[in-house]
């Protein structure tokens, strides 16, 4: 047994030098074998990464779209809505015609992402209409009459999902009514993107009140909004568009900067801001309806924003030196008081 193992150990040790020799063999070759095989050297390997791209300059900006600045009118649709539901009653062809489900509603806004449009707000349109800001390219402006409830539970997480901008025109005097929006609501959707507009204290009919309760349905509706929200409510909107001189007389006496109607169009300036059209979306209409009232876009110009500053290479810049090299000087030490000095 012990015989048998040692010649199998034998056995292993010879395969392995033989295939050493092999190996060695293989390697070294005469010099005549090498010729023609390039050989690395310092030299020939390159002095830096090869980046194939860096003489070259870099490729412009991608060119932005915009509306440039200094039209006097601009088509910017208004769309309009109420609510965002499925209409609870079938035989109500009021609510049915003013109730657009919540999947009419998301595919809307998926249409209007994917056709690039730019949600804005009064507060863009108006700025860029009296020269004190610009307008994205496709501006639309999505409206919300009444303050109802469902602005903050169906339309509001959907807007939020497409990072919409929108109005909600609330009217006052109905928040923390059962089916409409409560204080908290109104108070959340103003800080994340909701401007917050008013719609009178009670939606009355604005043309069939007396000077004195006129008065109170615009002017107190503004000032409620404003001392929940804490700053100016500027924009307003008619009850069922009911509005006439004496109506829009008040509601610019009040303080508003812009007053929206029932009546369609998509073009709006300066001199009208009190009587800018909208565009209806009604219930259970197809998209291609929409799309056709909007109308077309306004044109835009192709804008290229400027660009950053470059950025140093090697940090920020250093110090001169100065030779010799000295200690930095400090500020000289005051002397200590002599002992028995007068103060």
């Amino acid at each position: 047994m012990r015989e048998g193992h040692l010649r199998r150990v034998g056995a292993v040790a010879l395969a392995a030098l033989a295939i050493g020799a092999l190996a060695r063999a293989a390697t070294l070759r005469e010099p005549a074998a090498l010729e023609g095989q390039p050989l690395l050297s310092a030299a020939t390997w390159p002095a830096e990464p090869p980046f194939p791209h860096r003489d070259r300059p870099p490729p412009p900006p991608r060119p932005v779209t915009a509306i440039p600045a200094g039209r006097p009118a601009v088509r910017v649709p208004i769309l309009m809505y109420h609510y965002i539901r499925v209409n609870p009653d079938p035989r109500d062809v009021l609510g049915f015609n003013l109730s657009v489900t919540p999947a009419d509603f998301a595919q809307q806004m998926d249409w209007l992402a994917a056709a690039g449009y730019n949600p804005v707000d009064f507060d863009d349109l108006r700025g860029y209409l009296l020269g004190h800001g610009g307008l994205p390219a496709n501006p639309v402006i999505l409206t919300f009459d009444d303050g109802y409830r469902d602005m903050y539970t169906t339309a509001y997480p959907i807007l939020r999902a497409h990072h919409f901008k929108a109005v909600s025109y609330v009217v006052s005097g109905c928040v923390n009514s059962p089916l409409n929006l409560t204080a908290a609501q109104v108070l959340e959707m103003d800080a994340n993107g909701i401007e917050i507009g008013a719609h009178t204290v009670s939606h009355a009919d604005l043309t069939a009140l007396s000077a004195a309760n006129l008065q109170h349905e615009v002017a107190d509706s503004k000032a409620s909004l404003e001392a929940l929200v804490g700053h100016p409510v500027l924009d307003f909107c008619y009850p069922s568009g009911r509005e006439n001189d004496a109506v829009v007389r008040a509601v610019e006496a009040a303080g508003f900067q812009t007053a929206t109607t029932t009546e369609p169009g998509v073009l709006h300036s300066a001199s009208d801001r009190f009587l800018w059209t909208r565009v209806r979306v009604s219930g259970g209409e197809p998209l291609w309806r929409l799309a056709a009232d909007m109308g077309p876009a306004e044109p835009g110009e192709p804008v290229i924003p400027s660009p950053p500053p470059p950025t140093p290479l090697h940090g920020p810049p250093r110090m001169p030196v100065t030779w010799p090299l000295r200690p930095p000087r400090t500020a000289p030490q005051a002397a200590p008081p002599l002992e028995g000095a007068a103060p």
